[in-house]
Parts: structure tokens; sequence; C-alpha cells
């Protein structure tokens, strides 16, 4: 942990660790004990915290605790902290773990704008991800005093998350979607009825969001079309739309989707809308009957969206599913592959606590060539990894036709 105001963003993503399972070592710079004391991470860790390695010798710390962990996450990463590890110097207990470490190492820097796009701070991100090391993309929002920019800390929700998808599959962050430009879809619509009345669905908008902040991080130019979501930060490193209708979706997504090399419709979309919107509140009344709500379709943006696709363009749906005496979940994914003419298609069942507003997800890929394989139930990052990496298959798939021209 690096000495920067941010430091203190550092408890929340200690315990969101711990209370998802594992165990957390905390080994902060002196400089960041002048902003959380020893004693909080002590106490949320359940582990003595030092910063210096002369400190318990025979246990040979500098070496230990680098050798036996599975993931070593830095938060927040300094300017002066990405120097030190770009450079090999070891001055300190951090610095010393972070050469004897062989587990997956990721960065999640934190400083101002003008020291994040410092060349020096570029030429040591750069070094640093040559070598297979993780720096994420920062966030831009507030920063110390009255700043703002790109710079600040990732939400600390989102580095458990990313921590969570590291510790699964080490991998997963690796740099191979550089400039490719992605847009996304994510939560859910709402169809106004009247002042105060719409209808709309349950999406929490959570799987849309990892697939941004998974893209985003492994080196996408991503764009969030975000409809109604629970409260959820705006992912590190994406810039986001937020609209609340069907057609406002439908228009943010056909002007991003014209600079798009891949697109993804993770939206919950409604199919209907209320055919006449109602000025004032509808009231109840026992003198008259109760009123009739005629509903109209809205247009399927997905089928539009592969109807008036790009050339080489990837696009991925996403499919909501539950069976019935018709069929089971997958058969009417593949039922809906068939008609969308989507390239992948990501079939999630859903109901009974499965899919909308829960922290981990599952399910089927499917693709237009006839190939399918499950994914795993697990984090929702975790899902998103995988439709990265069919989605960088399509990309080089693509790529080999256009060389072979």
């Amino acid at each position: 942990m690096g000495g920067g105001i941010a430091a203190y963003k550092a408890c929340e993503v200690l315990r969101g660790l711990t209370e998802t399972g594992h165990d957390v070592r905390v080994v902060p710079t002196e400089a960041a004990l002048n902003f959380v004391g020893a004693a909080t991470f002590e106490a949320l860790s359940g582990h003595p915290v030092h910063t210096g390695v002369f400190t318990e010798v025979p246990e040979v710390q500098h070496v230990r605790i680098g050798k036996e962990a599975d993931l070593v996450l830095v938060v927040p990463a300094t300017a002066n902290l990405l120097a030190k590890a770009a450079h090999g110097l070891a001055d300190d207990l951090l610095t010393n773990t972070l050469l004897t470490a062989r587990c997956p190492i990721a960065f999640f820097p934190a400083m101002h704008t003008e020291m994040w796009e410092h060349p020096a701070t570029r030429d040591n991100v750069a070094l640093l991800r040559s070598r297979g090391l993780v720096v994420t993309e920062p966030a831009a929002g507030r920063l110390t005093g009255k700043d703002t920019g790109k710079g600040r800390l990732a939400d600390p929700a989102d580095i458990v998350d990313l921590a969570r998808l590291l510790l699964a599959q080490p991998d997963a962050l690796r740099r191979d979607l550089e400039g490719v430009r992605i847009v996304v879809s994510a939560g859910g619509t709402r169809e106004p009825l009247d002042p105060v009345r719409y209808l709309g669905n349950r999406s929490s908008g959570k799987q849309g969001y990892a697939l941004a902040r998974v893209a985003a991080q492994r080196g996408a130019e991503v764009t969030l079309v975000a409809g109604h979501t629970v409260t959820l930060p705006d992912p590190a490193g994406v810039v986001v739309q937020h609209i609340s209708t069907a057609e406002e979706l439908r228009q943010a997504m056909h002007m991003a989707a014209k600079t798009a090399d891949v697109v993804v419709m993770a939206a919950a979309v409604a199919d209907f809308r209320p055919a006449e919107f109602a000025a004032s509140k509808i009231k109840k009344s026992d003198d008259h009957p109760d009123p009739t709500i005629t509903l109209e379709r809205n247009a399927d943006i997905l089928v539009e969206l592969v109807s008036n696709r790009t050339p080489g363009q990837v696009i991925v749906g996403f499919a909501a599913e539950t069976g019935d005496a018709q069929g089971s979940v997958l058969d009417h994914g593949r039922a809906k592959l068939k008609r969308k003419s989507s390239d992948l298609l990501v079939v999630n069942a859903v109901g009974d606590g499965k899919a909308f507003g829960m922290e981990d997800n599952g399910g089927w890929l499917l693709a237009a060539d006839g190939t399918e394989r499950s994914i795993p139930f697990g984090a929702k990052a975790q899902l998103a990894a995988s439709v990265w990496d069919a989605v960088v298959g399509f990309l080089k798939d693509r790529a080999s036709l256009d060389r072979g021209k």
C-alpha cells in the first residue's frame, strides 16, 4: 500500500477480501501509515503490520511474504511506487515483496492527472506491463482538493472484483484488447406510464458493468451505455452514457456502434412500452372501472445492430431465459441465436436467485458457427473474461481473413 490520500480506501478493499474468505497481509510503506494507522490494518486483517525489513528478521519476511502469496495487490499505487517497481528498487518491506513474489501482481494507481500522464509514469507503466504485471487504468473523478481528472483510485468493490478474477484466472487482465473500440450496454430500461410509474425489470446492470470493467483493463477503448441499475460506480477507464428508455438505448447504441469494433448487448431491454403516456398520475377511483393499459412493441435493438453492422464488427448478445414446456433454457438460447444472428450469444438461466442482482453468474456461450461451451458459475467478472476470450478469437480470425485477401 502506497502513501497517497486514497490509502483509506484500502480498508474497504481489505474488508471486502477478508469477508469473502481470503487471508490478507497488509504491507504498507511508511508514508501510507501517515494516512491510515497500522492498528486499523491489523484489526481488519488479523495480522501484524510492518514496513521495514528489520522486523521479525528470523522469519525473513522480505522474502517469505512474497513467496507465499497467491496474489499481490498494490492499493493505492502511487507514482513513486510504480517507479520503484519498474526499476527494481527495494528499500522497504513492500518493494522487497514485489521483487520476491512469483504470483500475479496488480497495481491500482492513484495520483493527480498530471502525474499519471507524465512521460516518466507512462514509461514505467509500459515497462511493468511488458513484464506481465497488471497495471490497471485509474478512474476519473474528484482528486485531492478541488482537482478532478483521471487518476482517481478505482472503486474498492471493483478492486475486490478484479482480485477475485485474478485469483481464479491469473492471465485474465492481459492487454489483448489494446486499441479495440467496444460499446457495451447494461442495466434495465424503464418505460414511463405516468409521471410516477413505469414498466421495468429486475436487471441490476452488474454483468454489463463487469464486461466494461474487464475490457477496459485489457486495454480496450470502452463506451458503456447504462440504463437503470443498482447503485454502481462508473468503471475505471470507461466512458459512460446514461439512458432511461428502450428508445434512448436504441439511439445511443446505433450511434456508438458506428465506430465500434465490438458491440455487446447486455442490457435488459423492455420488450413493450405503454402506447400512451398519461400526463398526470393515474388515480384509483371507486366510481370508474380500472384503467386498461395498451402496450406496443419496442424495437429489437440487437437485430437492428446485426443488420447495420460495419465490416468485421463482432456482435455479442445476451439471453436471459427460463425453461418451460416448449424447451429448456439452452433450447431457447439456441433458437434466439438463430433469430438474432449475432456472432456470440451468452445464455443465462434467470429466476429463483439466479443472474439478476446476484454477484455471481454462469451459463453457456453459443457461437454462430455452432460451437457451444458452458461458463462455470462464478463471479460476473469471470464470465466477462470468458466472453472477451471468445471475442479476441473472433477478432484474430477476422484479421487473418483480411490479411489473406
